[in-house]
């Protein structure tokens, strides 16, 4: 029998400490009525001479005693009730409260930029390695709640993507779904660590804020046993379904809000023309899209955890050509196509997956159980459309002759008439295509934004966000860190870049658009080692007009929404 802990806290001084603080805290509750129920009646009798407070054998007020025995002692300071206590000049006792007059300035409890209010909402930022997130209300610049993973046994909580349900007025309530991930993704971003075996992680978190604290709902990867770590992303239509879809293991799945069942689960392998690692991709291959199922003994998947890796750690940023060259290990690199993100397009009627090293993204019909239909690839010198061969009923299989360039983010615009995509590294540039045509196999490509000082790997086109209206798009330009990166901003009708706004910080991250449509938001140092804050541009002269205070590691940012029609404004239908 092993000898048990003896620095670990006995469950019962844990119940003994919990039913302490509920009993000082109801005493402290009823103090404060007390203190409120005196001041009123001081208030209504102004002019009539106060009697002193009762005394105690010490000196002190009974009422006294009890401040001081509150935890919220403090605060009944700050209140001025405590009893005023010191010496005249004379150097007697005074005993009594104050009967000057004591000057009270409330404070203005906005805060915002340079004192001015961005509206009536809130952010949601998950906290990457610190391993929770944080709802941070736009209007006072205080944060309303945090919620931290550590608490719920999860020892590798790598907090990720994150994607809000409308709420009416979500200062009383909302919730969110928050994908994290785990196993080695702890390791690699060069920050000391005496980790040696990380936990497995990879779990979906749906948290539910109460208008006064962040509560666990649900670990929906132990409820399906689909441990899917990257983005999240809910149907626009009518809220109730949303995608997660992992790069390290190339499944997508879409879950039912209500219940968490598992409406629709497809795995993306590759298998490509060359048997050289580095040629694996460039010349070309068969991209296969399975449908596949939970085990019909135990209704779950088994996909928990680290299980079901092709690589030991995501393709960071920019790290697609790290499996090309073998410096980024795996189980089975030479499968992997990186689908990390599944989009909708703002009716709800389309789903996207992005596949990375593909280049391009696959059309999936939503009303037909997620069906591939068509393949859309986004390099300048490819062809815009890959038709979709159906092998059977969960089986579909896409030829390439040769891949250009790696991909990463994509979205559509609010109105759905364009669907944009990075192709990072090789080509380095954002590919638009036309998407307003009902038939996605018509949809067109017809522009691709570039910077003529985009040489290389870098500057690179990043996350992005539309304007409300559509007419702007806006992209965080990534520059190799500790260099600070910047905000593009792109004319939709031209497809010409408007303004380049530089230097904002490290590791520039997801824009968010407030829902007046009146600030971007974009947390920067995502990756937590360096300078971090969060840019806010004001969108009517698109200038960056000041930075929040971030304590680092945000990969993500979204607002949450207040009405359904806010969804395609959201991490719904832009990565």
């Amino acid at each position: 029998m092993s000898e048990p802990d003896k620095n670990a806290v006995p469950k019962d001084e844990i119940a003994t400490f919990l039913a302490r603080k509920a009993e000082v805290g109801k005493s402290d509750h009823e103090a404060l009525q007390d203190y409120l129920r005196a001041k009123q009646a001081a208030a209504a009798a102004v002019a009539e001479p106060q009697p002193p407070a009762e005394k105690t054998g010490s000196g002190i007020s009974r009422r006294g005693l009890l401040w001081a025995g509150s935890a919220l002692a403090a605060e009944a300071g700050a209140l001025a009730y405590a009893t005023a206590q010191g010496t005249s000049s004379n150097g007697e006792l005074i005993e009594e409260p104050q009967r000057e007059p004591i000057s009270r300035e409330l404070i203005d409890y906005q805060g915002g930029v340079g004192g001015k209010s961005l509206g009536n909402w809130i952010a949601l930022l998950p906290t990457k390695l610190g391993g929770g997130v944080y709802a941070l209300d736009l209007d006072s610049n205080r944060v309303l709640a945090s919620l931290w993973y550590w608490n719920y046994g999860d020892f590798n909580p790598i907090s990720h993507h994150i994607c809000a349900f409308p709420s009416a007025d979500p200062y009383r309530g909302f919730e969110f779904v928050n994908s994290t991930q785990g196993g080695k993704n702890c390791l690699i971003f060069g920050i000391p660590t005496k980790i040696t075996e990380p936990g497995p992680g990879f779990n979906i978190y749906r948290v539910r804020y109460d208008g006064s604290q962040m509560q666990m709902v649900e670990n929906v990867s132990e409820t399906t046993g689909l441990g899917l770590g990257v983005h999240v992303n809910i149907n626009p239509k009518d809220a109730q379904s949303y995608f997660v879809t992992d790069g390290q293991k190339d499944i997508a799945a879409c879950f039912d809000r209500a219940t968490s069942a598992v409406k629709a689960a497809l795995k993306f392998d590759w298998k490509p023309n060359s048997t050289t690692l580095s040629r694996a991709w460039q010349d070309g291959g068969a991209l296969t899209i399975s449908r596949i199922y939970p085990d019909k003994t135990t209704g779950k998947f088994d996909y928990t955890g680290t299980k079901g890796q092709k690589i030991e750690w995501e393709m960071v940023p920019m790290g697609e050509l790290f499996v090309e060259e073998g410096t980024l290990p795996g189980a089975d690199p030479m499968s992997l196509c990186g689908a990390d993100g599944t989009i909708w397009h703002p009716s709800g009627r389309w789903a996207a997956t992005v596949v990375r090293l593909c280049g391009g993204v696959a059309v999936l019909d939503a009303e037909k159980n997620f069906e591939p239909v068509t393949f859309l690839q986004f390099n300048k010198g490819s062809p815009g459309q890959y038709p979709v061969v159906k092998v059977d009923d969960d089986h579909w299989t896409i030829a390439f002759d040769k891949i250009h360039s790696p991909g990463h983010e994509i979205g559509f615009s609010p109105d759905g008439r364009y669907l944009c995509m990075m192709n990072n590294l090789r080509e380095n540039n954002c590919g638009v295509f036309l998407s307003a045509d009902p038939d996605p196999r018509k949809w067109k490509k017809i522009a691709h934004v570039e910077d003529p000082l985009w040489r290389g790997k870098y500057p690179n086109p990043f996350h992005m966000v539309f304007s409300l209206d559509s007419k702007k798009l806006y992209l965080s330009v990534l520059y190799p860190s500790p260099a600070a990166s910047g905000i593009m901003v792109v004319d939709t009708e031209s497809w010409k870049i408007i303004k380049e706004i530089q230097g904002i910080g490290p590791d520039l991250q997801t824009p968010a658009i407030t829902y007046d449509g009146k600030y971007v938001l974009t947390p920067f140092s995502g990756f937590q080692r360096l300078s971090s804050g969060i840019a806010v541009v004001e969108t009517a002269s698109d200038t960056l007009i000041g930075i929040l205070p971030s304590t680092g590691g945000h990969h993500d940012c979204v607002i949450v929404p207040n009405e359904l029609e806010h969804m395609k404004h959201t991490r719904s239908c832009t990565l």
